[in-house]
């Protein structure tokens, strides 16, 4: 079982969402435990407040140091891995997802207004972003990185191998897929697919794949991981044009 922690004053935000579908399934199964901490609870003044001005000017307000800290406190165990979802940390990739899947307990501490008091980084294990744009707060940041790592824990999905052709799985985008019916408003599954032949299915799966990372991902391309998916599976590099002179 994955327990997982928030450290928000906004618990709605990622109760409602991840209290359906998969997600939702996971966590009566009781796969992943999702517990909400409210740094409000750790305040000392009678309004409860979080957050403050800024030293030095500067727009808007900054989540005060003391109350995150003690939330922090609270839930931290030996095996904890404490995240802060925040602008200015790593990319969160399907990779990372797949490592964060693999821990007993996560807290994730999700900032709000203007950010939070610097002082209260290092009680962080890491800062993880979901891209180069800026949110009201982490909360929602937060809801789609849990989603990402409960589904690859092992027990949410009856078929555990549903998560290991996807997207960014050895660094290529999922090859197009089809149902029901054969022929829809005169568009037919590709014959291939009809065959029966399961290596050429998978081979053109793979060509599928290549050619759809080349066209809408080419970056994924420039990674060594990537690569090597070309070529370690029947998806075999272009030959060079020999020239003469």
């Amino acid at each position: 079982m994955l327990k997982v922690d928030v450290v928000t004053a906004f618990a709605d935000m990622i109760d409602g969402p991840l209290g359906q579908s998969i997600v939702g399934r996971a966590r009566k199964a009781g796969i992943i435990e999702l517990g909400f901490t409210n740094p409000r609870d750790f305040t000392d003044d009678k309004h409860k407040t979080l957050d403050d001005r800024p030293y030095g000017g500067g727009p808007g307000m900054l989540m005060k140091a003391e109350p995150l800290y003690q939330a922090i406190k609270k839930l931290r165990k030996k095996n904890s891995v404490v995240i802060l979802t925040s602008p200015r940390g790593q990319k969160f990739t399907q990779t990372l997802a797949k490592e964060l899947a693999k821990k007993k307990h996560l807290i994730f501490v999700c900032g709000h207004y203007e950010g939070i008091d610097e002082r209260v980084y290092p009680e962080m294990d890491m800062e993880v972003s979901l891209g180069d744009f800026i949110l009201t707060g982490g909360e929602l940041a937060a809801a789609v990185m849990i989603d990402a790592i409960t589904r690859l824990v092992p027990g949410t999905f009856k078929k555990q191998d549903v998560t290991v052709s996807e997207s960014f799985e050895e660094g290529l985008l999922e090859a197009p897929q089809y149902t029901r019916p054969e022929v829809w408003r005169g568009k037919k599954v590709p014959e291939i697919l009809l065959s029966g032949h399961h290596a050429e299915m998978e081979k053109w799966k793979r060509e599928q794949a290549l050619e759809l990372t080349k066209k809408y991902r080419p970056d994924l391309l420039t990674t060594s991981q990537a690569k090597k998916a070309t070529t370690k599976k029947g998806v075999k590099k272009t030959p060079k044009k020999k020239t003469t002179k």
